[in-house]
């Protein structure tokens, strides 16, 4: 097994260790809010996501590009994206709705690339693709922060830094939620012709 698909595994291995971590109820307050259980899942998240550049950027670069990866690499960030927003969900960070369309947006694509497959056909990622990526990290990475619900900056009057990193990380899943639509849409329009195609 080479070194990118060890990176790979090692991503995996990360998830239920920063799933884990809630059930230690590390409750204790550091600065903003923010508890030592939320920064220890951000620690994790972002090292997670790291691994996500570091195996694709090696695998390249080496020309160690194998099937394993192929199947694990995108397995493992959907697996990983959809931990941390399922915790979030659980702990009243985030309404429901979100990771509703991100999944639904990942499990539709899916469906696509296996039709496609089956056709011999790849269809490309991206533009939209790699600004959902980028733009989910952001925000999952920023709602690690947060202990206050979505879009509670609402209506407050006083300013805090707890105030500002909620709006900010508001704004973030505002954004990747558009961003995952856009880009389910444009990967719709390029697949279109072998969906709709009849035998």
């Amino acid at each position: 097994m080479n070194l990118p698909n060890k990176i790979t595994i090692a991503r995996v291995v990360l998830i239920p260790l920063m799933v884990i971590i809630p059930f230690f109820h590390l409750d204790g307050e550091l600065i903003w809010g923010i508890t030592t259980g939320n920064l220890l899942c951000l620690v994790i998240f972002l090292l997670a996501s790291f691994t996500d550049f570091l195996d694709g950027h090696l695998a390249r670069k080496n020309n160690m590009v194998t099937n394993f990866g192929k199947f694990l690499d995108p397995l493992a960030d959907k697996l990983l994206v959809a931990a941390a927003l399922i915790m979030l969900v659980e702990s009243g960070i985030i309404p429901a709705w979100i990771p509703i369309i991100i999944l639904a947006r990942e499990f539709c694509v899916s469906g696509i690339r296996m039709v496609a497959a089956s056709e011999g056909k790849v269809i490309a990622a991206s533009w939209y693709g790699k600004v959902k990526t980028v733009s989910q990290m952001v925000a999952i990475s920023l709602a690690f922060l947060c202990t206050d619900s979505f879009m509670a900056w609402i209506g407050v009057h006083v300013f805090s830094i707890r105030c500002l990193l909620n709006f900010l990380m508001s704004i973030a899943m505002i954004f990747a939620v558009a961003a995952t639509i856009f880009s389910g849409i444009d990967y719709f329009k390029k697949s279109k012709d072998i969906i709709m195609k009849s035998k």
